[in-house]
């Protein structure tokens, strides 16, 4: 390990660890410190959606979370007396059509398994204190648990060091947004009555929200909203007008006020109060210095979308890093990182706002409104898959982007800057795009930009050529005829 590496890493969460383990494998030499003296022993964010198992799959380590989860397969929404909506995740286009329940912590117990066998080590209780970023590299000041100082020199910083961010306090970049005004509890331990157990379950109580994620067995995190909140709080835990944790007695009462007769919960593993904060900063980068995760995004946990976001963020930026970083692509490929997950953390911040919003509505008016409404639209299969869709990621996309262009004529199948489908492990291995289409067509492409395409043949009617990103996502789609367009496209990524 480099004392000097290419990539600093501030913080060795989920998000951290998914991007050094990325750039370890495209053989980028990285630093990766986190000022906690052990990774997480809290289920915290609890679901990997299809999307990021996809990305997972492709980099080739998928498997490895499967075993400390369990698969649900979808989520159901009652009232505790009827069944308002179920949403399923069986039919969704994917290789993974369902979400894995597994805690963060054996999510983190595996990054950093993944890493050591990678070579890097996790250093802990190293917290970086100050940096300077001279436009040629950046320049970091770590300072150990004894009070001893050092300073690293790194090509390029990465702050993935969570809501309060030093990376982000030290650009002066505004953390905008604010604290959703009511309480809510969080109850990790285990339940008995809750069928079937392979759904996430929602119950949307005249008192409020009551809702039980599986994590593994009959260990369950069950949450609850408990009206709006007494003085201003700011999510922090900190103020004198923070909410206690709740108690047993208090949970055993929410689960009998709320739920199902017969739902019994025992043997918490972990009690807590929150408070829900939506904010996020307008610019994941500057200069050589990124952000990601919950450094640049935080929201509410309704849709459990905040680490998947931020390991998508790293996936994002991993190859653009290596691409630039080994030579192959021009510095301003890292331009697009901001624009295109920027613009994926509103969509999600939004989204989550709005489910959040409707399930803690008291209004007994709007409630049954609401209610109506959901169970009409859930009817329609269409809905249905959208909602699916959403919930596991599988409509995020970047048709706004530079990266994305079209050719004259557009084939069948998926657009510029939507998702493929299929497996991307060849191109994902090599951090390069990958070439789908006539043999003999991405054959020459592929011999002429050899540092940036693997060639996949494949015969379609319409003779569809495509070049999909490392990431997988379609960069350019056109016809054969449009392969001078798809060079061109290549040409402005070169470096």
């Amino acid at each position: 390990m480099s004392s000097n590496p290419q990539v600093l890493i501030a913080g060795a969460g989920p998000v951290g660890m998914t991007l050094a383990n990325e750039l370890a494998r495209h053989g980028v030499s990285v630093r990766i410190v986190d000022k906690s003296a052990a990774r997480t022993d809290k289920s915290k964010a609890l679901v990997l959606w299809s999307r990021s198992l996809e990305l997972f799959d492709d980099a080739g380590y998928a498997a490895d979370f499967a075993s400390s989860g369990m698969i649900a397969h979808g989520a159901q929404i009652s009232t505790g007396k009827e069944i308002v909506a179920r949403v399923s995740l069986d039919t969704i286009d994917s290789r993974f059509p369902y979400a894995l329940m597994i805690a963060q912590s054996e999510t983190e117990r595996v990054l950093e398994e993944k890493l050591a066998a990678r070579g890097v080590k996790v250093e802990r209780t190293v917290e970086l204190t100050s940096f300077q970023d001279d436009g040629r590299r950046v320049s970091a000041t770590l300072r150990r648990a004894d009070g001893t100082t050092e300073t690293v020199t790194a090509d390029w910083l990465a702050g993935c060091d969570g809501a309060h961010s030093t990376v982000r306090h030290t650009l002066g970049m505004a953390f905008e947004g604010s604290t959703m005004q009511s309480d809510w509890v969080l109850a990790d331990g285990h339940i008995a009555g809750i069928e079937p157990k392979d759904r996430i379950h929602i119950f949307w109580h005249r008192d409020g929200i009551l809702a039980f994620f599986p994590i593994v067995g009959d260990r369950y995190r069950v949450i609850a909203d408990l009206g709006p909140a007494e003085g201003d709080g700011q999510g922090s835990g900190q103020g004198s007008d923070h909410r206690a944790d709740p108690t047993m007695a208090e949970v055993e009462a929410l689960l009998d006020g709320r739920g199902t007769p017969g739902v019994k919960f025992a043997n918490p593993v972990w009690l807590a109060s929150f408070r829900i904060n939506e904010r996020k900063v307008k610019d994941y980068r500057k200069g050589r210095v990124f952000l990601a995760g919950d450094a640049a995004h935080i929201h509410s946990p309704a849709g459990g979308q905040g680490m998947n976001t931020g390991m998508q963020d790293a996936f994002n930026l991993a190859w653009k890093l290596a691409m630039v970083i080994g030579g192959r692509a021009a510095p301003a490929l890292l331009d697009s990182y901001s624009p295109e997950r920027s613009a994926v953390g509103d969509r999600v911040l939004r989204n989550a706002g709005r489910v959040t919003d409707a399930a803690i509505v008291r209004n007994p008016v709007i409630q049954d409104l609401r209610n109506t409404v959901v169970r009409f639209a859930a009817g329609f299969p269409l809905i249905q898959h959208k909602i699916a869709d959403m919930l596991a990621e599988l409509d995020i996309g970047y048709p706004q982007s530079r990266l994305s262009v079209t050719g004259h004529h557009f084939p069948q199948g998926p657009k510029v800057g939507e998702r493929w489908p299929k497996p991307l492990q060849a191109g994902s291995r090599a951090a390069k795009f990958t070439a789908i289409g006539p043999a003999e067509i991405v054959n020459a492409i592929a011999a002429k930009f050899p540092s940036l395409v693997v060639a996949e043949p494949e015969s379609t009617a319409d003779h569809a050529l495509r070049l999909i990103r490392p990431d997988g996502y379609v960069g350019f789609a056109g016809t054969a005829a449009d392969h001078h367009r798809a060079e061109a496209y290549l040409i402005t990524l070169a470096a």
